[in-house]
């Protein structure tokens, strides 16, 4: 073997000198469960849990951006402070000026793009498993829920949806998939789409293969397609779009976009430093080392132009388990990779994806209940606490309360192995578990207009959904480290519960738990319990009731919340469109409803409406303003009740909000208290 030297390439540090007072934010999602990263090390490779996004946001009201795709480190701690490369060119980074982190996240997204719309039905609810076997079984799970009245927008066929061991080959196997064309119109018809799951890695037995082999499409381990290449990328996306796409498939699932696991075998988990080592020498065989993390961002650059070239009429949604800065832009969701059932993953998974979020990137997501639920001890990385999977009523409490965490994700989806995920799994009608999961698939629906709403301003304002406490309240020191609650849009505070009150693993009953969960409201503030309308003052640490029915949920005072109907899908018009406005009294507000069709990118184009909404708190009334814009299909006239939620005149009286009903028709109305 001839060793010859291609260019030189250097080591790289940037050194910081923090602020005593300053807390840090971002770096991509990864698994340990960090919040504020003064204090920390992390390192920076694309692998299963771990999702690279090189920014850090500061609470002193900036950021960083590292212009490069090589393995890095970041350091806080006894050996310096810093954020090194192993192999560049030179050093290149970006320093992103706010002071609010919202113009620091705008900033990022002007040097590495915008993040496009979702289709609406990607804000409804996923259900997901490994894995759903046919065609017979992914439209019969769709009727079930619309049988039983339980909200449903996609099911998602994971891998192996090939004939026999052709893996990573993009058609169906025609025996139990005998019609795509067939089962694409059964599963449309009962207003449900369809994910699918590809793979860069393709069966050398496969015609996917021999394609790729034959145009020189593949990197040096000949089973891994090169996103680095044009040419491949193009090919990737005709075979994706001749397999699947012309069948009506709706969204792609990038599964393995890291593309190498070296790691994931044997008993023992190797130790951080060694994972290091052997994922990136693995990476760096078949990898350029400038550019082992850049293989996520061109692969879905590839799906993301392949499919507007195709079809502008569907927005591409793309599920990835890597990301990288910028790779939002080609219409991606990033989830947390295949984590374990157990409350310890849970609580770390809130920060990793506030983390994530914080660095520019706006969609994340992850397995609710986790995607492992049995433990085997030959394999470190299956690693849950429930071998009965939904027969444990411990894993029925824990996957109830991932599930009213992921109601206030920016994609809710459940997803995992080991057991079944549909509702019904989880209990009756009637019974406490299933009454609770259906109470919160009910409220994402009812959300989606707020929800929605938020999504255009995440594309035109380069808004961020989901948000660390310092987003919204940089100048309260106390929220730098509660990495276990966050804001939903300006209004919702949520406050995931992290510990089990009623079941051990095993089902076995826990005695004298507490149901409650402690709350920091932040300061500055008045605040509303979303369930029960009781107000509080900001500032304060409380102790919140916390039953398996619900979470602690908080408004804040001068909020207006935007609410549907309890709908079945994303598209449901049963209603004829009614609005629910709340209105948080205690400060004037704000609020732009948005609406348009639905899909397609013609929002591009201007083809949406706007409703301003503005509470005007010293006349006590909510102005509903004229609507800007049109789109097809358009409601000329709906019902539009406003409920108004102030502080009960007395303390012993449960509160109760006033109603007016208005009749919109697109001119200006108001709603007088």
């Amino acid at each position: 073997m001839r060793t010859e030297v291609d260019r030189q390439a250097y080591r790289t540090k940037l050194a910081f000198d923090w602020a005593d007072d300053e807390a840090l934010y971002g770096l991509g999602s990864h698994e340990e469960g960090m919040y504020n990263l003064r204090g920390q090390h992390q390192y920076l490779y694309q692998q299963n849990m771990k999702a690279v996004v090189p920014v850090l946001v500061s609470t002193r009201g900036y950021g960083i951006v590292a212009d490069s795709y090589a393995f890095m480190m970041f350091h806080d701690d006894a050996f310096g402070s810093y954020l090194s490369t192993e192999a560049d060119a030179e050093m290149d980074y970006y320093f992103v000026a706010g002071p609010e982190l919202d113009e620091v996240v705008r900033g990022i997204r002007y040097l590495t793009g915008k993040a496009p719309m979702l289709p609406k039905w990607a804000y409804g609810y996923v259900q997901s498993k490994e894995r759903y076997t046919s065609s017979a079984e992914l439209i019969e799970t769709v009727r079930e829920y619309r049988a039983r009245g339980l909200p449903l927008d996609c099911i998602v066929l994971d891998w192996k949806s090939w004939t026999g061991e052709l893996w990573g080959q993009k058609t169906l196997d025609p025996e139990r998939f005998p019609d795509p064309g067939k089962m694409m119109e059964a599963l449309h018809g009962m207003n449900a789409r369809l994910m699918v799951s590809i793979w860069p890695i393709m069966n050398p037995d496969s015609d996917n293969h021999r394609e790729m082999t034959e145009q020189g499409g593949l990197l040096a381990n000949r089973a891994t397609y090169d996103a680095f290449q044009d040419k491949a990328r193009a090919l990737y996306w005709k075979q994706a779009n001749e397999g699947l796409f012309v069948h009506g498939i709706d969204a792609w699932w990038c599964d393995c976009t890291e593309p190498f696991e070296a790691d994931w075998k044997g008993a023992v988990r190797p130790e951080p430093e060694e994972r290091l080592r052997i994922n990136t020498d693995e990476a760096k065989l078949y990898i350029d080392p400038q550019f082992i993390n850049a293989y996520s961002l061109l692969h879905s650059r590839g799906i993301y132009e392949g499919q507007r070239r195709t079809n502008e009429r569907k927005r591409v949604v793309n599920l990835t388990r890597s990301a990288y800065a910028g790779q939002h832009r080609y219409g991606t969701i990033t989830w947390s990779g295949d984590i374990s059932a157990n409350w310890d993953t849970l609580r770390k998974q809130i920060p990793d994806g506030l983390n994530f979020c914080a660095t520019g990137s706006p969609y994340w997501t992850l397995d609710i209940g986790g995607f492992f639920v049995r433990d085997k001890p030959d394999q470190w990385f299956w690693s849950g606490d429930y071998d009965e999977g939904v027969d444990d009523l411990g894993y029925r409490e824990l996957y109830v309360r991932w599930f009213q965490y992921g109601t206030f994700l920016p994609m809710f989806r459940s997803h995992g192995t080991d057991t079944p995920r549909e509702i019904w799994r989880f209990g009756e009608p009637g019974e406490p578990f299933y009454e609770a999961l259906a109470t919160f698939l009910s409220l994402r629906y009812r959300l989606l207009p707020y929800i929605y709403s938020l999504a255009f301003r995440v594309y035109r304002d380069d808004y961020t959904l989901m948000r660390a406490l310092p987003f919204d309240f940089r100048h309260d020191a106390r929220v730098y480290d509660i990495g276990d609650q966050y804001m939903f849009g300006p209004a919702l505070l949520v406050n995931p519960v992290t510990e089990p009150m009623y079941y051990d693993s095993g089902s076995r009953p826990l005695e004298d738990r507490s149901e409650t969960r402690s709350v920091y409201l932040p300061s500055g503030s008045l605040w509303y319990d979303f369930w029960d309308g009781t107000s509080y003052e900001g500032g304060a640490l409380i102790e919140a009731a916390a039953p398996i029915a619900r979470i602690p949920l908080y408004v804040r005072a001068g909020s207006i919340v935007p609410m549907g109907d309890e709908i079945q899908h994303a598209e449901d018009d049963t209603f004829g469109g009614r609005l629910y406005v709340r209105v948080y009294a205690g400060r004037s507000g704000s609020f732009e409803l948005y609406e348009d069709e639905g899909d397609s990118y013609d929002y591009e184009k201007g083809v949406f409406a706007i409703t301003p909404l503005q509470w005007d708190e010293g006349s006590r009334t909510l102005t509903i303003g004229e609507r800007r814009g049109a789109y097809p299909g358009m409601l000329a006239v709906r019902e539009i009740v406003v409920q108004l939620f102030e502080p009960a005149l007395e303390p012993d009286l449960p509160p109760a909000p006033a109603v007016r009903t208005l009749r919109y028709t697109g001119s200006r109305a108001e709603a007088i208290f």
